[in-house]
């Protein structure tokens, strides 16, 4: 069998990849799950230490999945700007397109129909924005054009609700649930500018397209600054790949800025098994991405199922 769609993004090694496994077997004959409640452990140290080298933002808070993140991020960016004296703002924006995950905060901030509207009586609504897909372009428009436009609309929305908005999401480069649909990324670098003009936190869904799924080790960082180096959100959701697909984890990383908003507070939201140090050992996949060099180079790793990639004779 070719798990061609590396069963939703998530297999980044291959199945029953062996470095991962032999991990998951070592550390089930230590210990299995601790919580985090006052407590830490050197798995869960070694990987935030790690997601912190790879994406800039020192803070990290764990899940099982990737909905739970989108969830997470959201309540820490509104419950920041309350602890902040800002209660006002609470309201969220998604992008035309956008898919977040399927518990309710995701779902509110999602634009599938088909995972959506069953349950739209019980969401609470955000605004939804033009995506710069250009696939949405009227005819005659050009790309540049039309990535232009759903410029010109996040800074006409924010420029009138920026007061009522703690948090833009998206996902960096391509939508994947909206059929693939890439977007250039000057979009994103408008984004990064426009957040930071009207004090509105920017939330990456990397999920699916994080960990050199795109060329580079994140999404995001093909919007490159002219002075160098790349766009930073003020908060990345991770999963998927994250353990290669082999348990159920996530992440979200953020800011110095966020973190200080909870030093004398606590985020109340948690998980049974957010820092089950399996998950954490399984999560060693961030360090093999670490050494496989260029991102963008993955045929050592797809020769795993027999593909070489960009070789059609190989499907």
């Amino acid at each position: 069998m070719l798990d061609a769609v590396s069963s939703w993004w998530v297999n980044l090694f291959g199945h029953n990849f062996g470095p991962i496994r032999e991990a998951i077997t070592d550390q089930l004959g230590k210990l299995d799950h601790i919580m985090l409640a006052g407590l830490t452990h050197p798995p869960v140290v070694e990987l935030s230490e790690r997601l912190s080298a790879l994406t800039g933002l020192g803070h990290a808070f764990y899940a099982s999945d990737g909905a739970s993140a989108t969830e997470i991020a959201l309540k820490m960016s509104a419950h920041s700007w309350r602890n902040r004296g800002r209660d006002g703002k609470n309201q969220f924006i998604g992008l035309q397109g956008g898919y977040h995950g399927e518990t309710a905060g995701a779902l509110s901030v999602t634009d599938i129909p088909l995972f959506r509207e069953a349950y739209a009586p019980l969401l609470r609504l955000s605004a939804t924005l033009p995506s710069p897909d250009p696939r949405h372009a009227a005819p005659g428009v050009s790309a540049q054009a039309h990535t232009q436009a759903a410029i010109d609309a996040l800074a006409a929305y924010l420029a009138e609700h920026h007061e009522r908005t703690a948090a833009l999401i998206l996902e960096p480069l391509v939508q994947g649930a909206a059929g693939m649909a890439m977007y250039a990324p000057e979009y994103l670098l408008a984004v990064r500018r426009l957040c930071d003009q009207y004090e509105v936190h920017w939330i990456a869904d990397e999920i699916a397209v994080g960990f050199g799924r795109t060329g580079k080790m994140f999404a995001h960082q093909h919007a490159v600054l002219p002075e160098g180096g790349h766009v930073r959100p003020d908060f990345i959701c991770l999963s998927k790949g994250l353990t290669g697909g082999v348990l159920p984890l996530s992440a979200v990383l953020t800011t110095d800025e966020v973190y200080a908003a909870f030093w004398d507070d606590r985020v109340v939201h948690g998980f049974l098994l957010e820092h089950w140090k399996v998950e954490d050992e399984s999560a060693q996949g961030v360090r093999m991405l670490r050494g496989v060099g260029n991102p963008g180079h993955r045929h050592s790793h797809g020769r795993l199922v027999g593909v070489k990639p960009g070789d059609s004779k190989s499907f």
